[in-house]
């Protein structure tokens, strides 16, 4: 998909596209769409007028008719009619996209505009459209609407199409294959407008897109193809033209097997044994606040690329799922490279285990002890409860060595989660209210949305073992899994290191993201499969509560 920022000219919506290369001020006709934003009043602005006027009046007739009968047309969100009128020997539309109530949408929302008209023009194999940018949304600056359409037509377009040989080739889908031949222009009346739109499209959107589409292309890929070396090898990679593209500095540094076994990474180590590619610690550091040495935000995540369960294995039905097992690391690396790539004022760094969990002969067994980083001891009573445990040497590594002033860890830990809360939550589990509060508004903001989870005493009590400090699992069977699993990695989060004899554990909130990394049906700014989740909620976290972009 092409995106261009464009200034029209209202005199003559349908001339030609001629000099789109040499100018941004165009007159909008030989393109095949013009795309209205039509609000609940069913008002027309002065250009929609104007449009109207050289069209033979088709809009107002069609809305005087429509008031007649509300279900043809009732401006409501996402609702679309498409008005076909003919110009000489060419067929033209003029699309009508409801957007509501406009003073009521938030910023998600106007985002989710710009996939919805994405969407459509790609199902009608429209190669063109201009969207009209003349109406007030919410309190929101005209060059802002435009970006944040342009940002959602920019996620919307996204296609993993990496492994196809062919064009089109076994997929049904065809009419979308091509979205990359979509030009979209997005025009604005006012030069200065134009100006900053790109502006804050290629500098602050643009970015954080590129993080959620690492992550979508991360948790897509193969297992026989992401694997936890060649994962390491690309989150190197990845930061590394980060750097020669932008002058951003990122720190990755990668952890073998010796490495970990030399830091007594037991519970890590023990779920990758049963496989033949070696496991991987990967740190991810970024320093961008002015004091380069305040204490960082720290970021875990679960990355196990492919989950058969071990010893402990899965039914097959639905197995291949258990690629997507590592999109809570997805959502960390991504959210590192948006935060970098924009240049954000914070400290952040990231740390993601990397395994796969194979029933190889020298797979861990059910009942066997590991020893953690952090010298507690763990029953593993079942393998397939493994994300826990090599977050729980993550989270402890990622304190001894960066000593974080809070951590978010991100995971797809537990099925239970999506029993608790289906598919349109993530469950958010913190030690820290204030913590969980701010990380409940950014998502809300971004349409990312995660419910406080009970973090209780009671759950320890699950979790005793009679041989070990811990087991993997809770010991009453089918009750409160993700609650278990919360309460097990809080065991692993250290208290402050200050003088104060009232000591505080260090701010921690993990986000179990199992129900919502990957969607079968797809979103209005998401097609099916990886989501990206998280990426674009830690990006508003820190916007927020580190740099106050308001």
């Amino acid at each position: 998909m092409i995106i261009k920022f464009i200034q029209t000219d209202s005199q003559n919506f349908f001339n030609c596209l001629e000099g789109i290369n040499k100018t941004d001020v165009i007159d909008i006709s030989n393109s095949q769409s013009i795309c209205l934003l039509i609000g609940s009043d069913l008002v027309l602005t002065d250009s929609m007028l104007q449009l109207d006027q050289q069209c033979g009046g088709i809009i107002s007739k069609f809305l005087q008719q429509n008031t007649k009968n509300k279900q043809i047309f009732s401006g409501k969100f996402g609702e679309i009619k498409f008005l076909t009128i003919a110009k000489g020997e060419e067929i033209k539309n003029i699309i009508l996209l409801g957007i509501g109530q406009s003073n009521q949408l938030k910023e998600f929302q106007i985002q989710e505009l710009g996939g919805i008209i994405q969407k459509s023009i790609a199902a009608n194999t429209i190669m063109d459209v201009i969207i009209l940018v003349d109406y007030d949304i919410s309190n929101y600056n005209r060059f802002k609407i435009a970006s944040l359409i342009a940002s959602g037509a920019e996620l919307a377009s996204y296609k993993f199409k990496k492994y196809f040989t062919k064009k089109n080739i076994n997929n049904n889908d065809n009419k979308l294959q091509e979205t990359s031949e979509i030009h979209l222009f997005i025009s604005l009346k006012d030069a200065n407008d134009i100006e900053q739109a790109k502006a804050y499209f290629n500098n602050i959107l643009q970015p954080i897109n590129e993080g959620v589409v690492l992550a979508r292309n991360l948790i897509s890929e193969p297992p026989n193809k992401l694997y936890p070396a060649t994962y390491a090898q690309k989150i190197e990679e990845e930061f590394k033209i980060l750097k020669n593209e932008f002058g951003v500095e990122v720190n990755v540094k990668i952890l073998g097997v010796q490495e970990m076994r030399d830091l007594n990474m037991g519970a890590l180590l023990g779920v990758g044994q049963g496989s033949q590619k070696e496991s991987k610690l990967v740190s991810i550091s970024y320093l961008g606040a002015v004091d380069k040495d305040q204490a960082p935000l720290a970021l875990v995540g679960k990355g196990v690329t492919f989950d058969t369960g071990g010893i402990s294995l899965k039914p097959s039905a639905g197995m291949e799922d258990m690629k997507y097992d590592m999109a809570g690391s997805a959502a960390v690396v991504g959210a590192i490279k948006a935060l970098a790539r924009r240049k954000a004022k914070v400290n952040v760094v990231g740390v993601v285990a990397l395994v796969e969990n194979m029933p190889g002969s020298n797979a861990q067994r059910p009942s066997d002890v590991v020893t953690t980083m952090s010298g507690q001891t763990v029953e593993v009573l079942n393998t397939d409860a493994e994300g826990r445990l090599i977050l729980a040497d993550a989270l402890w590594y990622v304190q001894e060595v960066f000593k974080p002033e809070s951590i978010i860890d991100l995971a797809t830990l537990t099925g239970a989660i999506t029993i608790a809360l289906g598919y349109s939550y993530a469950g958010c589990f913190s030690n820290n209210n204030e913590l969980a509060q701010k990380l409940i508004i950014s998502g809300e903001k971004v349409n990312e949305n995660l419910w406080r989870m009970p973090l209780h005493k009671d759950y320890d009590d699950m979790l005793k073992s009679n041989i070990a400090d811990i087991a993997n699992i809770g010991n009453v069977r089918g009750a409160a899994g993700s609650c278990t699993a919360a309460s097990f990695l809080q065991k692993f989060i250290q208290f402050k290191q200050n003088h104060d004899s009232n000591k505080a554990p260090i701010p921690w909130a993990h986000l179990d993201i199992a129900s919502v990394a990957w969607n079968k049906k797809g979103g209005n700014i998401c097609p099916a499969g990886a989501v990206g989740f998280g990426v674009r909620l830690i990006n508003k976290f820190v916007e927020d509560n580190y740099e106050c972009i308001k």
